[in-house]
């Protein structure tokens, strides 16, 4: 049995991040569902630009876009939505089987817009009617501008995707957003259950102290983060905050742990996926990770609910003279920059084709 199967069997999702539509016309994507016990899909900026730029699937596509007056930003997600409306299809099976727990595809709101709730608000709304899918999530970063949206999303009946979260304490802010949203709801009488997920971003962590610490610490970082934010979970799911909630119909925000293909060379390729098995999670790799862990990866012992040895291991890194907390606050500052400059790329990229293609 594949060490896919074996994790999936242990209750946690895999999720591939990584769409194009070469996966999809080749019948790759439906082979991982198959054969590699995929059950989602995440995508982003970066993953898009490549797809466009490096790649002539789209031109049709695009020549087709442009006859009707499409451009930029619009045909671009005109191009993502007719990708994810594929993929959603293809893991409705899933969705249904799971009861909506599983089977998701996510779909980005501008990186432009981190820091403007009003607007993201608009276009998380937009983005999710215009896609019409009932498997498809709407990502909304976790700043401080991005809270108030999604509790608004969320309030508004749009499944939701939190994405750049980096700490605990992000984890936290963006449950409390989750949770007012549906208490909202139940307020005035709507459904609880509108599903999320909150993903922690994981291998930068490490990335970013790589070259600043003693080798005793190099790669346990990351790791470390993810068992707080998984006990900060386990704490909420037994709160009877969450408890009054889901005894009136609401579903859990799962955990998701993000960016997790490992950034050192020297580490194992599969270190951020055996060490964060952990039932009623997700994890979401690229396809070269994915293949890996296949491949020769292993499912040793789960979190444990506690956090495990998370604050020795962080106080370690507090003597080495790193500061997790403010590291988290910075990390997410530099990830939303980063989204932003693999925003501006896309939209380059698809200006470029647009006039190649003229």
């Amino acid at each position: 049995m594949k060490a896919t199967q074996k994790l999936h069997d242990a209750g946690q999702s895999l999720w591939i991040d990584d769409i194009t539509r070469e996966m999809l016309d080749s019948g790759t994507l439906l082979k991982y569902i198959d054969e590699l016990s995929v059950t989602g899909l995440t995508s982003n900026p970066t993953i898009f630009d490549k797809a466009v730029s490096k790649s002539d699937k789209y031109d049709d596509a695009i020549r087709r876009l442009m006859k009707s007056g499409y451009a930029g930003e619009a045909l671009f997600f005109e191009l993502a939505l007719e990708d994810l409306s594929r993929a959603a299809d293809l893991f409705l099976a899933v969705h249904k089987r799971t009861a909506t727990v599983d089977g998701w595809v996510s779909l980005e709101v501008s990186p432009l817009l981190a820091y403007d709730t009003k607007a993201t608000i608009a276009e998380a709304k937009r983005l999710y009617n215009r896609a019409a899918k009932p498997n498809l999530f709407i990502k909304i970063p976790g700043t401080k501008e991005g809270l108030p949206a999604i509790e608004e999303a969320i309030f508004s009946g749009v499944t939701v995707n939190v994405t750049l979260l980096f700490s605990a304490s992000d984890y936290l802010a963006a449950s409390d957003a989750y949770m007012k949203g549906l208490e909202r709801r139940i307020a005035v009488g709507l459904d609880p259950d509108v599903r999320s997920v909150a993903s922690v971003f994981i291998s930068r962590w490490d990335k970013a102290v790589m070259d600043k610490v003693p080798d005793p610490l190099r790669d346990k970082l990351g790791i470390a983060v993810a068992k707080q934010a998984y006990r900060s979970y386990r704490e909420v799911l037994a709160s009877d905050r969450w408890q009054r909630l889901e005894s009136l119909g609401a579903r859990p925000q799962r955990l998701l742990f993000a960016s997790t293909s490992t950034k050192d060379p020297k580490a194992p390729d599969t270190m951020y996926v055996n060490g964060l098995a952990a039932p009623n999670t997700v994890n979401t790799m690229p396809d070269e990770t994915l293949l890996a862990f296949a491949d020769h990866g292993t499912v040793g012992s789960f979190l444990a609910p506690d956090g495990g040895d998370c604050d020795k291991v962080l106080a370690e890194y507090s003597s080495a003279r790193i500061d997790p907390e403010a590291l988290g606050r910075q990390l997410q500052v530099e990830g939303a920059k980063s989204f932003v400059k693999s925003w501006q790329d896309l939209l380059a990229s698809i200006e470029a084709k647009s006039k190649a293609l003229k």
